[in-house]
């Protein structure tokens, strides 16, 4: 600690504190017109002026020093500081410092006693309105460079210079051109840092910044990616009118990327569900309440007298909070009878639960992420985090660009590859074969720790064996990945005195996927690198959705309950039915594919669907389709009407994430307070308590009144979040699992003892390289994969309805020029893209991001039918499917050439036949023209 005085007040601080710092600690407000604290300093605006030791100097870049004396009151001193920023002020228009101007400057003047008259520039150099989020005032801006910083150095994209000379230095786009052309990705960090209100966002959200408390925010938990990013939502008028990062967030730091920070527009669109639906006649039609939920009680009844209590299930939703998923679990298992429940996690990340679980004991990253801070090397597998995860991108980026190595495993060459010391494009489908051929140098060059593998790990010998057959030169035949780079990365992370594995849906959407989580995991138990030893990070999983870890916790899942207990154990069983007062069905229920083939032969009669869009996001959707048509009874809770909701017996709007009250949970495990800004539109209610009637029509009583209650039963029943409740989280903020109990504190770290396995041991896997479900062909010579863009969320339900779409209005397909010149595609023109499952339409974008051979696009577009391309094969383990391999062709389409928007079964004539495109959807009348 180094003591000095300022003011006459003795402060205490540590290393590498500035003086700045020390004023604060002093109670001296210094201004700060340059600086923010998230940035590195750089004392260009001399606003904060101070005498140390009889020097003037800028506080915040002069570190603080023994013994210093500092003087900030001084007269002559303030004076310093306020001809500084009145000199700053006299450049800007008179209505820059007027008294209802929110910015920092204008309050920094009004504290100093400088009039809004002192500002006399003349207004002239002009405004950019281009972007739907971010508005340029060239008038305002005193080219403090903040903006400019926040792009560099917190979001990493570069896309900000200044530009000019002396007065006329001004923010720009680094491309040149209008704002909206740039390579600007809507962060609103510019907007957030900016001390003038040069920048700002457009709207009722204009100058409002995280910088200054306000009385009208609501602290919630982002509802998009699974980073978990703490946002504080301002209202005015009973509506939305900015979402700002809370510069205490706990994995955000102050930062958000453009969904969480401005995707709200959803909220008021015209296209929101407002009152239930219920198909009369083969047309969804508006009802009551009380008629909809009568008819879902009826139909449950139905299914059960018919076919039992197995003829009935539900699909949960990470978008629905921990308490909705754990009410989901709980009505299908006391109410129903049973455990024909799943949760959208088996899309994505059930191989991770399953891998993690089978490696280590617990379905969840091993370390906070905070720790990944603390790496020196960087392995990032089979996700671009940039796009799909971008606060955590960011910080990846900002760690890589500070010093440590960064390894990248993807098949494309986008985010951190860039970045990359060592990028591997292994062929999708290959992940497993890879990560043998890493672990194979480790083992072969001496990199492992014996210790570690001899006392913490089991497998060994077996995967020592595996491994022989496993060097880089196979490998490199495998994968296409050369040999020499698969030596690189494997001795960048061997060497690493803090390895760090973090890996997204690249590893887990395969046909072998809790294989790749197993393997990959397989590189940290040989380093020694995970279970609190202080020699790495461990692995952690980025997950998709905001809450695709917690819906899995809540135990929305066939097999397990809540805290991951299996239903198939006695004891188990025996602790809920103590809490619920009822029986627990020892059978697993039915997964997500399983629960279409039953409706498709006719076991299923009814079939619950809350918060996903089936239709648009599952493979094989014509599959799909068809079997949502043969269910006697689909209930769909959604926002919009989506392509699943067309296919309802009745569909119940409900609440949006801004809407609701309860808890998520996070990629790094991480329980997280979820509160509502608004109210939900017309009589929309949240899924809490739509189940709730709907168990009440039913003559049955969940309990659990509110959220709160929810969560309290769940910790009586699963000791994993026993220590978790709404009133800690809102005390604390933030509580990892496990969490025993009410008087300690979560393990972020876990393992620190022994591993959750029963032997108390890390497993490693020789499972050996199997070939994905697909392999291309003479007739569809092509490898597609699925994924996301930045500027859309999944289904782009709520993304698409709002100025996202402005940033990114279409599905494109990337592919490389050769392929482009091969089929006499062009850049930007329309294609057909056909698999052995069906057909897609998108535009052509042509660029190096891929290699010969393969292709890539988002399914953010339902129109786009992206989803009907992809096959039916999933993981062997836990059925996830394999949406990143997947054979295609392609060819030019004609710009009128149309990929069908719906699936036949969508438009016949049947009980679940909706509108042919053309004619009128009788609920037309209650929503504006839309992508629907």
């Amino acid at each position: 600690m180094i003591r000095l005085r300022v003011d006459g007040v003795t402060v205490e601080l540590p290393a590498r504190a500035t003086l700045l710092d020390a004023a604060r600690a002093a109670g001296a407000a210094l201004p700060t017109l340059c600086h923010d604290d998230r940035l590195r300093p750089v004392g260009s605006c001399r606003t904060c002026l101070v005498r140390a030791d009889g020097r003037t100097v800028a506080a915040c870049v002069t570190p603080a020093a023994p013994d210093l004396t500092v003087d900030t009151a001084g007269e002559e001193i303030r004076e310093l500081r306020r001809d500084a920023v009145a000199l700053i002020a006299s450049a800007l228009p008179p209505d820059a410092l007027a008294d209802d101007s929110p910015s920092e400057l204008a309050d920094t003047c009004r504290t100093l006693g400088i009039e809004p008259e002192a500002g006399a520039g003349t207004p002239g150099r002009g405004q950019d309105d281009s972007h739907p989020y971010v508005r340029l005032d060239r008038d305002l801006c005193i080219a403090c460079g903040r903006c400019v910083r926040m792009c560099s150095d917190v979001q990493g994209t570069f896309a900000l210079t200044l530009t000019g000379r002396g007065p006329d230095t001004v923010v720009a786009p680094g491309t040149g051109g209008p704002w909206a052309a740039s390579d600007c990705v809507a962060c609103g960090g510019c907007v957030d840092t900016c001390p003038t209100g040069a920048l700002t966002q457009p709207g009722p959200g204009k100058g409002l910044t995280s910088r200054r408390p306000d009385p009208d925010r609501i602290r919630t938990t982002c509802g998009y990616c699974g980073v978990g990013c703490a946002l504080d939502v301002v209202v005015r008028d009973e509506r939305v009118a900015a979402v700002l990062p809370a510069r205490d967030g706990p994995v955000n730091h102050g930062h958000a990327c453009v969904k969480g920070r401005f995707a709200h527009g959803y909220l008021t669109s015209a296209e929101r569900l407002t009152e239930p639906l219920v198909r009369r006649d083969g047309a969804l039609v508006p009802a009551s309440w009380d008629e909809a939920i009568r008819v879902v009680a009826d139909g449950l009844r139905a299914a059960v007298a018919h076919g039992g209590p197995d003829a009935v299930a539900a699909i949960s939703s990470a978008r629905a909070t921990n308490e909705e998923n754990y009410l989901v679990q709980k009505f299908l298992r006391t109410v129903i009878g049973t455990n024909n429940v799943d949760n959208c996690s088996r899309l994505c990340h059930a191989p991770s639960a399953a891998g993690l679980t089978a490696s280590f004991g617990r379905a969840g990253g091993t370390d906070p992420f905070d720790d990944v801070e603390t790496a020196d090397c960087l392995l990032v597998v089979g996700a671009n985090p940039v796009e799909a995860h971008p606060v955590v991108g960011a910080r990846l980026l900002q760690h890589a660009l500070a010093g440590a190595s960064l390894v990248v495993a993807d098949p494309r060459s986008v985010g951190l590859a860039r970045h990359a010391d060592v990028h591997l494009r292994p062929r999708p489908g290959t992940n497993v074969a890879l990560f043998h051929g890493l672990a194979h140098v480790l083992v072969a060059e001496g990199m492992t720790d014996p210790d570690f593998l001899r006392r913490r790990a089991a497998g060994l010998d077996e995967l020592i064996a595996l491994l022989a057959d496993y060097p880089p030169e196979r490998v490199a035949a495998i994968t296409e990945v050369p040999a020499d780079a698969i030596r690189e990365a494997a001795r960048l992370y061997g060497r690493a005195q803090r390895p760090a594995v973090v890996y997204g849906l690249g590893v887990t959407e395969h046909l072998h996927g809790t294989d790749g989580v197993r393997t990959l995991a397989n590189l940290p138990i040989l380093r020694g690198a995970v279970g609190g030893t202080g020699r790495g990070f461990g692995i952690s999983p980025l997950r998709g959705q905001n809450n695709v870890q917690g819906a899995s916790d809540m135990g929305a899942l066939p097999d397990l309950l809540p805290g991951y207990g299996r239903v198939t154990d006695p004891e188990t069983r025996a602790r809920a039915e103590e809490v619920w007062g009822h029986p627990v069905p020892e059978r697993p229920g039915l997964r997500i594919p399983e629960m279409f083939a039953a409706a498709g032969q006719g076991r299923l009669r009814a079939l619950w669907i809350i918060g996903e869009d089936v239709c648009a996001t599952d493979p094989d959707s014509r599959h799909v389709a068809e079997a949502l048509d043969a269910c006697p009874l689909v209930v769909v809770n959604e926002l919009f009407l989506g392509e699943t909701a067309r296919h309802a017996d009745v569909v119940l709007p409900v609440a949006s994430w801004l809407e609701k009250d309860g808890t998520f949970v996070n990629f790094d495990r991480r329980f997280q307070r979820v509160r509502a800004a608004v109210r939900p539109p017309g009589t929309a209610r949240s899924d809490f308590a739509t189940l709730h009637a709907v168990a009440e029509a039913l003559g049955a009583d969940l309990g659990c009144p509110t959220p709160a209650a929810a969560l309290a039963e769940c910790a009586r029943l699963a000791p994993l979040f026993a220590g978790i409740s709404h009133a800690r989280l809102d005390r604390e903020g933030a509580v990892p699992w496990p969490c025993f109990s009410p008087d300690r504190p979560g393990e972020a770290t876990l393992y620190t003892e022994e591993f959750a396995t029963p032997d108390g041991r890390a497993h490693l896997s020789a499972a050996p390289y199997l070939p994905p479900g697909e392999e291309p062909d003479d007739a569809y010579p092509l490898l597609l994969v699925t994924g996301r863009r930045w500027a859309h969320y999944n289904s782009g339900s709520m993304t698409r309805r709002g100025g996202n779409l402005l940033l990114d209005s279409h599905g494109r397909l990337d592919l490389h020029p050769l392929d482009a010149a091969r089929y006499g595609v062009r850049d930007g023109a329309p294609v057909l893209v056909d698999s052995r499952h069906g057909q897609a339409r998108l535009l052509a974008r042509v660029g190096g991001d891929l290699a010969p051979g393969q292709v890539f696009c988002a399914f953010h577009f339902p129109d786009d039918r992206v989803n009907a391309l992809t096959s039916g094969h999933a993981d062997t383990v836990t059925s996830c499917p394999e949406y990143k391999v997947t054979a295609v062709r392609l060819r030019p389409a004609s710009p009128d050439a149309r990929a069908g928007r719906r699936p036949p079964a969508a438009t016949g004539s049947g009980r679940h036949a909706t509108p042919r495109d053309g004619q009128r959807d009788p609920h037309d009348e209650h929503r504006a023209p839309g992508p629907y």
